[in-house]
């Protein structure tokens, strides 16, 4: 080992100390403003302006990667449901009110940019969407009449057009919630 490897080991410490503050802070100020200012989330993460340009190129970068970040915890939480038991229509219910209290925890979610419903972040949630819909279908608890494509598709979109009345003012969440559960538990079933 060089005699650098330890001042090299200590740099790369307190670089990943400053991004995970820096995404702290940001995933906080953006949920209760979507319009922070990187100075604001800079000041709130007690690092200067520079230090967040060091690890995010703009302000699109920053908010692409808090989305990645909360998409990432998302994805975490599923994987610590059981979806491969138990009925699949409730797991797939079950998942979508999962990410429900994941739009509502974090606002941000409900403001940011997309690029339509083939966002990449989509990808995790439909390769766990997939298999549960299918396995309902074979088990006849979720419609054959739509394919499995198609109801992961309207699952997603709607969710986000749920999120979007929120966002917009024209639903309240409570409202959302229960009119998306309420309209996927239809669409789901035989």
């Amino acid at each position: 080992m060089s005699e650098n490897e330890p001042v090299r080991r200590r740099r790369r410490a307190d670089a990943d100390r400053s991004r995970a503050a820096i995404l702290a802070a940001a995933v906080e100020l953006l949920d209760e403003d979507p319009d922070a200012s990187l100075e604001r989330i800079a000041e709130a993460a007690e690092v200067t302006r520079q230090t967040v340009y060091a690890h995010f190129s703009s302000r699109d970068a920053l908010v692409n990667a808090v989305l990645d970040e909360l998409t990432a915890e998302l994805m975490n939480a599923i994987d610590d449901l059981d979806l491969d038991h138990g009925s699949a229509l409730r797991n797939a219910l079950g998942l979508i009110d999962l990410g429900w209290r994941t739009f509502e925890q974090h606002p941000i979610l409900l403001h940011a940019d997309r690029t339509g419903p083939a966002d990449a972040r989509h990808n995790p949630l439909t390769d766990r969407l997939e298999p549960l819909i299918r396995r309902g279908q074979r088990t006849g608890e979720i419609t054959r009449e739509l394919s499995v494509h198609w109801l992961v598709t309207t699952l997603i979109s709607l969710g986000h057009a749920a999120g979007e009345s929120v966002a917009a003012g024209r639903l309240t969440p409570r409202t959302a919630y229960k009119s998306l559960h309420t309209t996927l538990t239809r669409i789901l079933q035989p």
